[in-house]
């Protein structure tokens, strides 16, 4: 269906995806389920990434995040669940928070997804270069 309907994340392989977070423990994926299908995966870095502020704070980094064709506002009107990206993004703080980050996540967005991005009011921090172009986006520590 991603194929058909030429979305920018068809090509993923979320199969490749799941056996590296089940080889290397810095990379963690998940899928969130309903109806006995898949709503949308999220896979994420725990370990590696810093903020892109001076700090330089530990982070979870999102390298995909995706929810099921049917979700979609763009393909589906009304989408069959709606708020699967928020709710994984929300996920991503949270573990974040678990990790003792902070609840800092940091993410490039394809250019399509950038208005949900902003709409969550995750602050944009302009492309970056050495990432094709995309522009970089992360969430600060959550006060308190």
């Amino acid at each position: 269906m991603l194929v058909a309907t030429d979305q920018p994340d068809a090509a993923w392989m979320w199969d490749y995806k799941l056996r590296q977070s089940q080889r290397e423990a810095r990379y963690e994926a998940y899928a969130l389920e309903a109806d006995f299908l898949t709503q949308g995966l999220i896979f994420m870095e725990t370990q590696w990434h810093r903020s892109h502020l001076p700090e330089r704070f530990p982070l979870v980094y999102v390298e995909a995040l995706s929810s099921a064709p049917w979700n979609r506002f763009a393909l589906e009107r009304p989408p069959f669940y709606y708020g699967v990206g928020r709710l994984l993004l929300m996920f991503a703080r949270r573990r974040s928070l678990a990790l003792g980050y902070g609840g800092r996540v940091g993410l490039h967005a394809l250019p399509g997804a950038e208005g949900f991005y902003r709409r969550l009011q995750m602050p944009d921090y302009d492309a970056d270069l050495e990432k094709e172009g995309l522009v970089y986006f992360e969430y600060g520590a959550i006060a308190g």
